[in-house]
Parts: C-alpha cells; structure tokens; sequence
C-alpha cells in the first residue's frame, strides 16, 4: 500500500471508482486525445473515456463513452482489452481499464458533444504521449513551468508501469506499420 492509501485507510473515500480510457487509433496509427476542462485532471490530455454504468462490460461503456464525447460509432466487437491502472491521489482512487480500437475506414471526424468536458479532439502519435509522460510524472497540474500540456494521471501511470504496452496488435509492427 502506498503511503496515501495507508492514510486514507478507514477514511469516508469510499471504494475505488471505476474508468475507462479507449485508445481510438487512425489510419496513421496515431491516438485521438482532448484535454480535459472542468473535473477531476481538468486541463490534462486524455483519452475518451469516463465512469462505468451498473451491468456495462468494457466493451460496452468503451462504445457508449465514446459516442456520448466524440459522436464516433464503435462497433463493440471490435473493442479490445487493452491494460489497466490503479491510481491513488490524495483525494481518490481510480482503477482505470484501457480498451483499444482502429477507427473504422470512413468514419467521420471525431465532434465535440460534450464541450463543458474536453476543449477539443486532436490526433497525437504514441511517441508525443510517452514523451509526455516522461516528462510528467505526476500529473494532475494542468502544466508546467514551459506550459506545455500534461497527460491525465491514469495515462502517466500506464506509461510508468506498463512500458512494453501498446493499443495495438504485434501483427502491425511485423507488417512494418510502426509508429
């Protein structure tokens, strides 16, 4: 346990919550990410993503989720279990489940349904989020003294504890699509 888990241990934080990030990759291999406004990692860059529903499988909260922020329509069987991460702040405690998916040949653009949530939708490559991670280490202020953006926490923490991770299959970098 960590020291703020120990401390926390007995308090009135409750169970852990329940999230979901989907790593949403294109054509170019490249991930859609926003930066968060408003909530919990406001200012951060993020993945899609939010809180289960009572009943939803990854799958399921992955393609609502993603409808509900983006308007993007993900076919649920095409969802895959990525990795997960346990975050401890010293307010909360996050256990974050990543799902991966290729956006489907002519899909729309991502749309910014829920404005109040995310600035904006963007295309970034894994290399500019590890190097963001990298950078990071903790990231729940919005930037540092460069004012450069900062991924969410749970990002940073998969990054930290998940290196050889990545949302997509060995088969692409045998095939020589690497990023």
């Amino acid at each position: 346990m960590t020291s703020i888990a120990l401390s926390a241990a007995g308090s009135s934080f409750g169970p852990p919550r329940v999230g979901v990030g989907v790593f949403i990759l294109n054509a170019s291999r490249q991930i859609l990410v926003g930066q968060r406004l408003g909530s919990h990692g406001a200012g951060t860059i993020a993945l899609p993503g939010g809180h289960f529903e009572f009943g939803e499988s990854f799958e399921e909260c992955s393609a609502r989720e993603v409808a509900e922020e983006t308007g993007l329509v993900l076919d649920e069987k095409a969802i895959e279990f990525g990795t997960a991460v346990s975050t401890v702040s010293e307010e909360k405690h996050y256990v974050t489940v990543f799902t991966q998916t290729r956006l489907p040949e002519g899909s729309p653009a991502p749309q910014l349904l829920e404005p109040h949530k995310c600035a904006g939708w963007y295309w970034a490559s894994w290399e500019e989020l590890k190097g963001m991670a990298e950078r990071d280490g903790e990231a729940e202020v919005v930037t540092q003294g460069h004012g450069k953006p900062r991924l969410f926490a749970p990002l940073v923490e998969m990054f930290r504890t998940r290196r050889q991770y990545r949302p997509w299959s060995a088969e692409d970098d045998s095939a020589g699509k690497s990023a």
